[in-house]
């Protein structure tokens, strides 16, 4: 049905700090890509200059588990987006719902790195390894706790989401948590296919 003549229908305003909050974001994530992106070159050196990789006497990699983990992460990026555009639709339940989705997800791929590092200490790979064990305890435990922080960002959000202020016209602090857990998705992925497929 078209809006009446002479009514104008309600746009949200975005505040003016919006996208200066946005900007500075996109500022923070480009300067940790370009952090992980030296990792991840020193990773390749030393990976060219050894003889063989992995090393000889070391244990091979697991595959299932991090394959897992990457679907853990898959989910929470899609739980945090549905929480987003629901924020936007102003449907405050199922921001509650689709942000501890988020939690929940979050807090399961860390529970299973613990897994995975125990795993891989049983089997053998200990940091008197060598380059091995420095590189996979190295990039994964530096990327749990950039998950570690992202738990907390959603943690802070929850009341808010609970109390319905991140909504349509106010979800700017949602938004950027979203492209921070994106951002830790696609490490994440980068890091899958660097270790534990290569």
């Amino acid at each position: 049905m078209a809006a009446a003549r002479g009514v104008i229908p309600y746009r949200p305003v975005r505040a003016r700090g919006d996208d200066t909050a946005w900007l500075g974001m996109v500022i923070f994530l480009g300067s940790w890509a370009m952090m992980f992106a030296s990792l991840f070159f020193a990773y390749g050196v030393l990976r060219l200059r050894q003889p063989s990789w992995p090393p000889v006497g070391t244990p091979p990699l697991p595959q299932l588990l991090p394959a897992v983990n990457t679907g853990v992460l898959a989910l929470n990026a899609a739980s945090l987006q549905l929480a987003l555009q629901s924020a936007r639709q102003g449907r405050r339940g199922q921001v509650v719902a689709a942000l501890l989705g988020g939690l929940a997800f979050g807090g399961l791929f860390v529970a299973l790195q613990v897994l995975l590092w125990v795993g891989l200490f049983r089997s053998g790979l200990v940091l008197e390894d060598g380059s091995l064990a420095a590189v996979v305890y190295g990039l994964t435990g530096f990327h749990a706790l950039h998950v570690a922080v992202g738990l907390v960002g959603l943690l802070a959000l929850v009341p808010a989401a609970v109390a319905g202020t991140l909504n349509a016209a106010r979800h700017t602090r949602l938004r950027l948590w979203v492209m921070y857990w994106h951002f830790v998705g696609a490490v994440w992925l980068t890091l899958y296919v660097l270790i534990f497929l290569l």
